[in-house]
């Protein structure tokens, strides 16, 4: 790849806009959902399992992504894989059936897997060819894509169709993909932590550096967790514990949201002056704060505030160690870590619903500060 501080800046806003894309769609189809369970008269039950595909095709592709980002390099694997994501979304409202709703999120779930992967692949490679920790600003983009996605979403619920909106998606998706494609297509990047071109047989990371990337795939659990359980639970515990309007408990993901993208998008300088694991430590110690105040205050507003802290305090956690784990073991490093921090999204909502059920809401809601600190422990001692 040329070296020119030109051709690294194009490199850096196409990836970038990947991100935001990846953002925008997932968002969108999100705030559809309510719609396609009618449309399919699925049971919350049903629909629950049926949604479970967008996680298994995730988790079953991402291993698999790392390999051929290894072999084909991840240029062209990110391309491939945000066409897919762009043409599976606009899939689920063509379906009339539960069983069918759950084979095309499935494959949903595959491109969007895949193409997490692929891209913070690539970022990880831009990271280390620009010598800046920028890794935060791409997650930063991918967050407000997700809320400018969702606040057009919710705007246009009421006029457009989720067959018009979806396929909307779609076009804005393979136009984003379009435009960015000859930039990526046109630089065969060397993988970062071998300086190997893509397609050469890489070397095996050796015991040390696998268990390095689990550490940090561990890290970026217990940041997910908390995303994952925020998204689920955090208007609820507003609702219902709090007494909030539907507008108030509605805020509190936002406040948690926004945090996350002002956060991550003033990440790159945190990491400058802080380092790596000092930044790990620090907002480690900031969302378990955060969390204690947001799930245990008695009063509306110092709870929305402590979920703004928390989305602070989780903001860098992710990037970090998904960039680190690229740059020990390149894409199959990135897969571990983002697998890893797939699976604490996918547990958190389940498990607090389960602690929930055996105390209270309030007090399951403090696992999330429990594992915030677990984060910032490893990071303490993986510096």
């Amino acid at each position: 790849m040329p070296g020119s501080t030109t051709a690294l800046t194009r490199l850096r806003v196409t990836i970038t806009a990947l991100f935001a894309m990846d953002g925008f769609v997932f968002a969108g189809w999100v705030v559809r959902i309510p719609d396609i369970k009618h449309q399919t008269h699925a049971s919350v039950g049903a629909l629950g399992l049926a949604l479970l595909g967008v996680s298994a095709g995730a988790v079953i592709t991402m291993t698999l992504t790392g390999r051929l980002c290894r072999r084909h390099g991840s240029h062209p694997v990110t391309l491939v894989c945000a066409t897919l994501l762009s043409l599976s979304v606009a899939l689920p409202p063509l379906t009339h059936s539960v069983a069918a709703l759950g084979a095309v999120l499935l494959v949903f779930g595959a491109a969007y897997g895949g193409l997490n992967v692929a891209f913070n692949s690539a970022a990880v490679d831009l990271v280390a060819a620009l010598g800046r920790p920028i890794m935060p600003t791409f997650h930063a983009a991918f967050s407000l894509g997700g809320m400018i996605g969702a606040g057009l979403g919710g705007l246009v619920a009421g006029s457009l169709s989720p067959t018009r909106h979806l396929l909307a998606l779609t076009v804005i998706g393979l136009l984003v993909t379009a435009v960015t494609a000859p930039t990526l297509l046109r630089y065969d990047t060397p993988t970062a932590h071998t300086g190997q071109p893509a397609g050469a047989a890489p070397r095996r990371p050796d015991s040390r550096t696998r268990r390095m990337v689990i550490v940090f795939g561990l890290i970026a659990l217990c940041t997910a967790y908390g995303e994952g359980a925020m998204a689920d639970w955090g208007a609820l515990h507003l609702r219902q514990d709090l007494d909030a309007s539907p507008g108030l408990a509605a805020a509190g993901y936002t406040c948690f949201a926004l945090a996350m993208t002002i956060g991550r998008a003033s990440g790159t300088r945190l990491l400058e002056r802080l380092g790596r694991s000092r930044t790990v430590v620090l907002g480690g110690g900031t969302a378990a704060a955060g969390m204690l105040l947001g799930s245990l205050a008695p009063w509306i507003w110092v709870t929305l505030l402590g979920f703004a802290v928390t989305g602070l305090g989780l903001a860098n956690l992710f990037p970090v160690a998904v960039e680190r784990a690229g740059a020990l073991a390149g894409p199959s490093g990135v897969a571990t870590a983002s697998t890893l921090g797939y699976g604490g999204m996918l547990l958190g909502p389940p498990a607090i619903g389960f602690l929930a059920g055996w105390t209270s809401l309030p007090a399951a809601l403090t696992s999330v500060a429990v594992l915030a600190g677990a984060a910032m422990v490893i990071g303490a001692t993986s510096g």
